[in-house]
């Protein structure tokens, strides 16, 4: 991801629509892990729509700050299948 938050930004507005993964710090030594898509962006937030079945809410959304502080990690699932 980029080390600002515009580049980070910048990146997440042309990934609209595309799979992800997100991990993000539940406090407490507890991470969240979620899975869905990324449906919109924001200047200063991003909303990621969540798989129904796995979940009990529909959206969350985060700020970039949020992924440049890495409190907050994503997976693009295209991503997971070029490593592999």
């Amino acid at each position: 991801m980029g080390k600002t938050l515009a580049e980070i930004k910048q990146v997440l507005d042309h990934r609209i629509g595309e799979r992800l993964t997100l991990k993000a710090n539940g406090g407490r030594r507890k991470t969240i892990e979620r899975s869905g898509v990324l449906a919109e962006t924001y200047p200063s937030v991003f909303i990621v729509e969540l798989d129904q079945e796995e979940h009990n809410f529909e959206r969350v959304s985060y700020s970039y700050t949020d992924v440049l502080t890495e409190t907050v990690e994503i997976t693009f699932t295209d991503e997971v299948t070029k490593m592999a």
